[in-house]
């Protein structure tokens, strides 16, 4: 099988989805591999380390698209890449097709076969490909968000931490899953008061044995909810529902009873944000003010760190991959219900409900594909 793996061009986005030693092993298994001209630079990895273990530098993106069967990306195809999509291409990557309906139309129209790495799920209802770059988002979260509270950067002027005699500050965090989990050890680590909000008493449970003295735990409803947000000085918005919509916890007259100059955060941004007034950023541009209350929405967080990010990624994903050369989609998907679970699209039709639900689209069972 013929593997492409382009250069991402989405603004600051310096991940590549494949490591050399990925390149390697794909090559040995007698694939090629079809790395576009400086893709790896961003995260550490030149062109001489791909072509070393046998793959293909391609001069640029078209050359990639043009003649790939299995396309690998980090991010989601943005609009100028669009027209280089082939119909019966597969497409392994981020999705995130229920945040936006026109990426959805475009994967529809092109024909292309979808795999989006964020809903392969396991049994056990984690998800893999998703877990990595939750851990890396609700770590930068606490870290990007302090950042935001200096008042050099508008915030109101405090120190995560504390200091001897003066207390910490406040942290908040909708959603006690991998994000939540993450950002939570960071912000203790630091010294910060924290609580979590989460709809689950058997998640709460489990978070009660693992978190040190400085984490509170509450059960998540409205009242609850109003009442932690009102002396927070950091919200991290970590909520999930794994291939649909985040629901908005946080409503737009919330903000009147926020503190001023207090930062939010939301890592679910990627599923269209649980904050009302939240709307995608950029790691050049990445807040803005509602309410005095300062917003960060940085829809690719992880890309801010990408040796970090790549690593991790690719050591998640690299599995699936293999099996996808190796086997073919069809075949793949059939032998592996995770794999399964993570095509959203296929031959013009949708094939993941919570995409069909978010736009009011048909649902097609994936197995309809792959007998």
């Amino acid at each position: 099988m013929k593997i492409g793996i382009p250069k991402e061009i989405k603004t600051n986005e310096n991940r590549i989805s494949l490591v050399p030693a990925g390149a390697e092993a794909l090559v040995a298994a007698g694939h090629q591999v079809v790395v576009e001209k400086d893709a790896g630079i961003g995260s550490g990895f030149t062109d001489g380390q791909y072509t070393a273990v046998g793959a293909i530098i391609a001069p640029d993106a078209d050359t990639v698209w043009a003649d790939s069967d299995l396309i690998v990306k980090v991010k989601e195809p943005i609009e100028t890449e669009w027209a280089r999509i082939k119909a019966g291409q597969t497409l392994f990557t981020y999705f995130h097709f229920a945040a936006d309906e026109k990426l959805t139309q475009a994967h529809i129209a092109s024909g292309a076969v979808c795999i989006a790495y964020e809903t392969v799920e396991l049994p056990s209802r984690e998800l893999p490909l998703l877990t990595p770059m939750s851990e890396v988002a609700g770590r930068m979260a606490v870290q990007e968000g302090a950042k935001y509270l200096e008042k050099l950067h508008g915030g109101c002027g405090l120190l995560l931490s504390g200091v001897p005699g003066v207390p910490p500050a406040k942290v908040v965090i909708l959603g006690g899953g991998v994000v939540g989990t993450n950002a939570a050890k960071i912000a203790a680590g630091m010294g910060a008061q924290v609580v979590i909000l989460d709809v689950s008493l058997e998640r709460l449970r489990y978070l009660s044995d693992v978190m040190p003295a400085n984490v509170q735990l509450i059960f998540s409803n409205r009242h609850n909810l109003l009442e932690q947000i009102a002396t927070a000085d950091l919200v991290i918005g970590g909520v999930l529902i794994p291939g649909a919509t985040a629901p908005r916890l946080i409503r737009k007259e919330d903000l009147k009873i926020m503190r001023p100059g207090a930062v939010i955060v939301d890592v679910a941004i990627d599923q269209g944000g649980c904050v009302e007034t939240i709307h995608a950023t950029t790691h050049e541009d990445p807040i803005y003010l509602v309410d005095g209350i300062i917003h960060y929405g940085v829809a690719n967080m992880p890309g801010g760190v990408p040796r970090t990010s790549t690593l991790a990624l690719t050591n998640a994903t690299f599995p699936y991959l293999m099996q996808l050369a190796n086997k073919g989609w069809r075949k793949a998907l059939k032998d592996n219900a995770a794999l399964r679970k993570g095509l959203n699209i296929a031959n013009g039709k949708v094939t993941y409900r919570g995409v069909a639900e978010a736009f009011g689209l048909n649902y097609y069972a994936p197995d309809e594909f792959i007998d």
